[in-house]
């Protein structure tokens, strides 16, 4: 690589604000009514987002090497699969019965 990548200021101003709407879309959807299970998808949704923009732009993975966001991307799929494990475990697991 030829050098390290420099956000211009107004780049950065940009991005922020993207974040800070972002924000307040999230707050906003929390004034409507959206039904039980949906309601955590599109939180985590617009939280996912936001975690995007601030790993691709404010830690400036968008201009780095491509092995780099590889690692990145497994680590996401690697820490996906065991959240995954953990709550197969859980959901066959047979509730314990006090010995009280």
């Amino acid at each position: 690589m030829s050098g390290h990548h420099i956000s211009s200021a107004k780049f950065l101003w940009s991005v922020g604000s993207a974040l800070f709407f972002l924000t307040f879309i999230t707050v906003a959807v929390t004034w409507v009514q959206i039904p039980a299970p949906w309601n955590i998808v599109v939180a985590i949704g617009i939280a996912a987002v936001k975690a995007t923009i601030v790993v691709a732009f404010f830690m400036n993975l968008w201009w780095d090497s491509k092995f780099n966001s590889m690692l990145f991307v497994m680590s996401i799929i690697f820490f996906l699969l065991l959240i995954g494990i953990t709550l197969l475990d859980t959901l066959y697991r047979v509730d314990p019965t006090p010995a009280f």
